[in-house]
């Protein structure tokens, strides 16, 4: 890390010391889809000085994001988010290595999503089979992970919940994501990052896409209904997941309790 860059991360020094800021410039995460949560969430790590980001986005800006989505505006509207993301971590911290992978994760895809390993991934995908099977991927490869359930239709901050996946309360996302990777033998005991706050039971065709609170891609399945979310809340999700990251990159370095570790 140059001079000038390392100048960006003082405060982040004064917390953590040169040790473990040294372990997050020689961190590599990748972050699978970059909508409403991933985007916050990709912005985080990169003004947490993480070194190395690996994006995963098949869509592009459209005027619909502008409500949640970090990286709409109207100057990139028709742009490919992971391009956008790009730059945008780089004028953050031009020392960050980026991989811009514009790839929909799917079993075809998931070998070089995966590839490397990263150190940890987050999963900030919106629809149900791709979310499983990157999941099911990761953990079979050892890879830690931190899943974002359902942010729409949310309204309460303080409702948020970092924990287990098994152990995962009144989210409907979490529960068929659960119940999947209990089909394939994978475990369930995976970080993940969700709201306790109850909402009305929804449609498995609803959940499959929209209850973390993006829209459905049309090209990729059928056309699904979109639920109602708040910038607020699936920016929050965003950056507790990268809180999470933080925390787990840095171990014994962390001011307060790491989760994930000791699993």
């Amino acid at each position: 890390m140059t001079a000038p860059s390392a100048d960006r991360f003082a405060r982040i020094r004064s917390l953590v010391g040169d040790e473990g800021l040294a372990r997050l410039a020689g961190a590599h995460v990748a972050v699978v889809g970059l909508g409403a949560v991933g985007s916050y969430a990709v912005e985080a790590l990169a003004r947490g000085g993480v070194g190395r980001l690996r994006l995963v986005e098949f869509d592009e800006i459209r005027p619909s994001n502008v409500n949640r989505q970090l990286l709409a505006l109207g100057s990139t509207f028709g742009r490919r988010k992971v391009d956008v993301a790009r730059e945008r971590v780089l004028d953050i911290n031009p020392d960050c290595a980026v991989e811009a992978l514009p790839l929909f994760a799917h079993t075809e895809t998931l070998g070089r999503i995966l590839e490397g390993p990263p150190d940890l991934v987050i999963d900030a995908i919106d629809s149900l089979t791709p979310k499983v099977e990157l999941l099911a991927a990761a953990t079979a490869r050892a890879i830690e992970v931190i899943s974002v359930m359902g942010a729409a239709l949310r309204t309460d901050p303080t409702r948020i919940r970092v924990g287990p996946l098994a152990e995962s309360e009144r989210c409907p996302l979490a529960r068929l994501v659960r119940r999947n990777l209990r089909r394939r033998g994978s475990p369930t005991d995976l970080v993940c990052v969700y709201s306790t706050e109850p909402v009305d039971d929804l449609p498995e065709s609803a959940v499959q896409v929209d209850e973390a609170g993006e829209e459905p891609f049309v090209a990729r399945g059928r056309r699904r209904s979109t639920l109602g979310s708040l910038p607020t809340l699936t920016g929050i999700f965003g950056l507790v997941a990268a809180n999470t990251a933080l925390a787990m990159l840095l171990g014994d370095r962390w001011p307060g309790e790491a989760p994930g570790r000791g699993r």
